[in-house]
């Protein structure tokens, strides 16, 4: 078949992942039936990868402007918030959850490469990479297959890039174990007056293609992979998935900031999804122009390549670029310097279509409004319907389902939970520490970075979601994942800015799943306007399911937040012996979605713990009132597992790892409020002499303060239900993942 004249039919477009009607509405928009090769342009475009066809509605209740945002949410290649002083931060996260899936290692690279490219493109050099992973249960040999696999993509792609990846999280659930979740988070810093756009920005502009040669992987990596659920077909679609290479992104890289520091880039945007053909069609639309664009010029790695191919390879290390006929040869110039082929592709036009040559032919006059969102691409609200497993759910009492167990085997079996253990075997793999900018990292609420650019300041930066609760609650699930987010970083001193987000969710078409999608994204706009952190952008991961279940509804936050003042960093761990140790939150009791609850009966049932969102705004008022004062030693949130679980946490992450707690605590139900997740709730130590001053702050902000006990010298100890010591707890905590993977010997 000859895909450039070949007619199509409705078969055609089913087998590329379009609907009957979808190809009705094509050949309307085209007075005419399309070619092989203009319909594989437009089912990528129309996937749910590229359209957000599924997603866009919903999208746009979130907040998507603010103060410090110098671009709205969605309208470049990354979001853009200032930070002052010249300087502004480009931040983004997106999935590669498909991809990692039929080929973990590949896939999971290849995710890194393309949310750096992303940064790189708007004009910023990339400072900080972050990753939130989700796998099935760790006694399943696929899952741990995809998990090393996944985390030796990441390592050795970041690394060899040479961009420390400094923070995140990992999770397993049975629910990942054939789909697992691979969301990837990237930091840039550049001159607010410096930015790049992905623009075509005016006829008779030369467009040209820089980087890696063209080949036939990635083909049909958006409308068919992503934009699918996993069957027996699966492994099948082992081709679509894209091979990196991260000494070439780094060539890439400093080319393209050459060419923007030189003046002379109209427009710039990365190859992802889609290839040249979402390059070419969102960068006309957005210049309000069309491209007319000579294939046989694209320089290939194999012969005889399609134009259908050529358009839709997903070849990474690519960038497509617009820039004046006469700046060519300083381009070439600039490329050359750094070993990047540049090739001249084609030119702009003042006509709105796409027009495709090859092989000396017109193969394909595609209207750009047509392919894009805003234009011709379709927008859907699907049918919603509140999922029947609530009614199980939510009867169901998670105190009465862990029944009888004592604090202290509670206590250490929740220390050796893969969810709450240390992820030491996942990050020691990771250069977190190359560029000199890593202030805290792994065993901190959030990481911190310092900013050589505007000295003095600092970033932190976090990714946080709890599926379960989204599960049972997506409205207070997608408000906790903000809340949590958002806590995290002040917690490290900072103050919260704006978001980034990934929506992992099954299949839309599924009323239930919508139901979930509509209700999170709620709860994520109602949190984000509370704590004044617009959406600056992501990505939606829709069809995350296989043939056995659909992953619990996993939407993804990254926070940034700003530290004025480097001094004003705070620890997660203990600092100095004598030290007291407060509350600041209610003590709480809930259980619903508990880490204890799905440790002990591997069931995730109850209600989500509450959420109060102008409780957790004064909560993050004090903390930083506090810290800003300079009143605090550490502060460290209380999440899975409850405030057990956050002190132990800080005696593991403790100044040298010796110092441990000596906390006065009895109540009547010590299951309930030593591992109970209620929320709006951190573990602070602070010296004797700032106590007085902590608790009038908290006072003035009505959060409620509790005086826990002493920071100690090595033993541990929560009234007369825990006793132990530090280093009991380290080995436990932090060899649990290495041994559950099988590995002898570990050492704590």
């Amino acid at each position: 078949m000859n895909p450039d004249t070949h007619t199509t039919t409705v078969e055609d477009a089913k087998n590329l992942g379009l609907t009957e009607q979808e190809y009705e509405s094509i050949c309307e928009l085209l007075d005419r039936v399309p070619n092989y090769t203009e319909l594989g342009v437009y089912s990528v475009m129309w996937s749910e990868h590229c359209s957000y066809k599924n997603s866009i509605a919903q999208l746009k209740t979130l907040p998507r402007s603010g103060s410090r945002l110098l671009v709205e949410a969605g309208e470049e290649n990354a979001g853009l918030v200032d930070i002052e002083d010249g300087y502004a931060v480009a931040f983004k996260i997106e999935s590669h959850n498909h991809p990692s899936a039929v080929e973990p290692y590949q896939g999971a690279a290849t995710g890194v490469g393309g949310i750096l490219r992303d940064i790189f493109t708007m004009g910023a050099r990339p400072i900080a990479a972050l990753d939130s992973l989700r796998f099935g249960r760790l006694d399943n040999q696929r899952t741990r297959f995809l998990f090393e696999g996944v985390v030796k993509g990441i390592s050795n792609y970041g690394n060899s890039f040479g961009v420390p990846t400094v923070g995140g999280e990992v999770f397993f659930e049975d629910c990942y174990c054939d789909n697992p979740l691979v969301n990837v988070m990237a930091v840039g810093i550049l001159k607010a007056d410096q930015t790049a756009s992905a623009t075509s920005g005016a006829p008779k502009k030369a467009v040209m293609i820089l980087g890696a040669r063209t080949g036939r992987d990635g083909i049909h990596g958006a409308s068919l992979l992503a934009s699918r659920e996993f069957d027996e077909k699966t492994e099948d679609m082992r081709p679509t998935v894209q091979v990196g290479d991260p000494f070439y992104e780094k060539m890439l890289l400093e080319a393209s900031l050459e060419l923007i520091a030189s003046g002379i880039v109209i427009g710039m945007q990365d190859m992802g999804a889609a290839g040249i053909s979402c390059s070419t069609s969102e960068m006309s639309q957005k210049g309000r122009t069309g491209m007319n664009i000579n294939l046989d010029l694209v320089p290939l790695r194999e012969a005889d390549m399609s134009a259908y191919e050529i358009m839709l390879s997903e070849s990474q290390e690519r960038m497509l670029l617009v820039i004046e006929e006469q700046d060519i040869a300083q381009a070439e110039a600039i490329c050359e310097k750094w070993d990047v082929p540049i090739a001249r592709i084609g030119t702009t036009t003042d006509n709105g279509f796409i027009q495709l040559h090859h092989n000396g032919e017109r193969v394909a006059n595609i209207p750009v409004e047509s392919l894009v969102l805003g234009g011709g691409a379709p927008v859907y609200i699907r049918e919603q319907q509140e999922p029947v497993y609530l009614n199980e759910t939510l009867a169901a009492n998670p105190r009465e389902l862990i029944g009888s167990i004592t604090p202290s085997d509670a206590f250490n079996q929740l220390l050796e939970s893969p969810n709450i253990a240390s992820k030491r075997w996942v990050y020691d793999q990771y250069d977190s520490m190359v560029r000199s900018n890593t202030v805290q990292s792994f065993d901190s609420d959030a990481a911190v970075l310092r900013l050589k650019e505007v000295p003095g300041k600092g970033l932190a930066v976090a990714t946080d979601c709890n599926s379960r609760y989204v599960y049972l609650n997506p409205y207070r699930g997608g408000a906790i994942a903000v809340a949590e987010a958002a806590r995290n970083v002040v917690c490290s001193g900072a103050t919260p800015l704006a978001i980034t987000n990934c929506l992992n969710f099954g299949n839309p078409y599924n009323p239930e799943v919508y139901w979930q999608f509509a209700k999170a994204v709620r709860g994520i706009g109602d949190a984000c306007r509370s704590f004044d952190t617009p959406v600056t952008g992501g990505n939606v991961s829709f069809h995350n399911e296989s043939q056995e279940k659909a992953v619990y509804p996993t939407p993804t936050i990254g926070m940034l937040g700003l530290i004025e003042d480097l001094n004003h960093i705070t620890p997660a761990g203990f600092q100095n012996k004598g030290d007291l140790i407060a509350l600041l939150g209610e003590v709480g009791n809930e259980l619903g979605g508990s880490e204890l609850l799905s440790t002990l009966t591997e069931k995730v049932a109850g209600d989500a713990p509450a959420i109060d969102l102008e409780v957790e705004k004064r909560l993050h008022l004090t903390l930083l009132t506090a810290i800003q004062n300079g009143y605090i030693s550490s502060a460290h949130d209380c999440s899975e597992g409850g405030l057990a679980i956050a002190l132990a946490e800080s005696s593991i992450n403790s100044k040298e790892q010796t110092l441990g707690a000596d906390v006065g605590f009895e109540t009547e139900d010590p299951i309930s409020a030593l591992f109970g997740e209620s929320q709006s709730r951190v573990v602070i130590s602070f010296s004797l002499e700032n106590e007085e001053k902590i608790k009038a702050i908290a006072q003035t902000h009505s959060v409620p303060y509790s005086p826990l006990g002493l920071v100690t010298d090595g033993d541990f100890r929560i009234g007369s239900y825990i006793s132990t010591n530090v280093s009991e707890m380290a080995e436990r905590y932090n060899t649990a993942i290495e041994r559950r993977l099988g590995f002898k010997n570990v050492m704590a």
